[in-house]
């Protein structure tokens, strides 16, 4: 077993999915008029913020991703540079702070090979613990084929991935202007993605990469046995190719973050395993106090169930030491 952040106890947390809004990334979506692309302000940021809610809620890590939207606006250098110059800062930060932040590297894509220099750098040379997915940039979506270059080169990595909804390509502007795109639209983007990577036998063809799929499953929990049970029919009509279930589904990890509660978490349980649910707070999108005070409910709530009890030590530390499996 590793060590985080000085001895491994039961209050220790490791958090799998917040981000930081550096000053570079704001600037770049103003002059793009994109601040509010993805229906909701960017929140305010600082390393010391950061850290600061950290030590009050008892987190011992964070990882690090880029927030939404990808900053691709039709010119490729200038996304190729706003990515470098994303990791790199990350990569300074963990290097000032190597006991606190880890970092899941962003790719410029939909420029492919652009990604698949960048994936390698990240990985090879900056020391990302993992590449951080949007599940489409501008259209391009995670398990088109595009994309099957960058798993090859992630699968030899045995990388881990990030997925992270951004705004779905098409969408309707007049549904996201009423209901803002954390309200549904991001967790049905995320059950789409997630999909077109089974549909195409993704993480069964790549099986060294280790997915992670964000806001408690989504809509996953309801939408795969639901394919499963119309699968056979649009095989026997040439609409579908035949699918791994298992090999799919062993290597999706599920973070908490966003809404968990007793319910979802066994609703969880019926597409995964225990080991393969992880604590995300979505740092700092929510008010530190609501994120504080969502955790401890669902240390109360997890302790005083007697079928997930057992779990919670797991979900807070130990699954992500073992995701991520390096010596810190």
């Amino acid at each position: 077993m590793m060590i985080f952040h000085g001895i491994l106890h039961a209050q220790s947390v490791i958090d799998i999915h917040c981000h930081n809004v550096l000053p570079e990334f704001r600037a770049l979506l103003e002059q793009h008029n994109a601040a509010l692309e993805e229906t909701f302000p960017l929140p305010e940021w600082s390393e010391d913020a950061h850290l600061k809610f950290m030590d009050e809620a008892g987190i011992s890590q964070s990882v690090l991703s880029m927030p939404a939207p990808q900053p691709w606006f039709g010119d490729a250098e200038e996304c190729r540079r706003a990515i470098r110059s994303y990791n790199e800062s990350c990569a300074r930060l963990k290097a000032k702070y190597p006991d606190r932040f880890l970092f899941c590297a962003s790719l410029p894509l939909p420029d492919v090979d652009a990604a698949l220099r960048e994936a390698v750098y990240a990985l090879d040379t900056l020391g990302a613990d993992g590449i951080k997915l949007a599940t489409n940039s501008r259209g391009q979506y995670v398990g088109d084929a595009e994309l099957d270059t960058l798993m090859q080169i992630l699968n030899e990595r045995k990388a881990v991935v990030i997925l992270h909804p951004h705004k779905p390509s098409p969408v309707h502007e007049d549904i996201i202007a009423t209901t803002p795109l954390a309200v549904y639209e991001y967790p049905a983007e995320t059950t789409r993605a997630v999909i077109n990577m089974i549909s195409r036998n993704v993480p069964a063809r790549y099986p060294d990469v280790k997915f992670v799929v964000p806001h408690c499953g989504s809509f996953l929990p309801l939408a795969i046995p639901r394919m499963k049970a119309v699968h056979p029919a649009m095989v026997s009509k040439g609409f579908m190719q035949e699918i791994d279930w298992e090999a799919n589904l062993r290597n999706l990890y599920y973070d908490l973050a966003g809404a968990a509660t007793p319910e979802v978490v066994h609703t969880l349980l019926t597409i995964t395993t225990p080991d393969h649910l992880l604590y995300g707070s979505d740092y700092p999108y929510q008010p530190d106090q609501v994120l504080k005070a969502g955790l401890e409910r669902m240390r109360a709530w997890m302790s005083e169930d007697p079928s997930l009890a057992s779990l919670l030590s797991g979900i807070l530390y130990g699954n992500a030491v073992a995701l991520f499996d390096k010596p810190w």
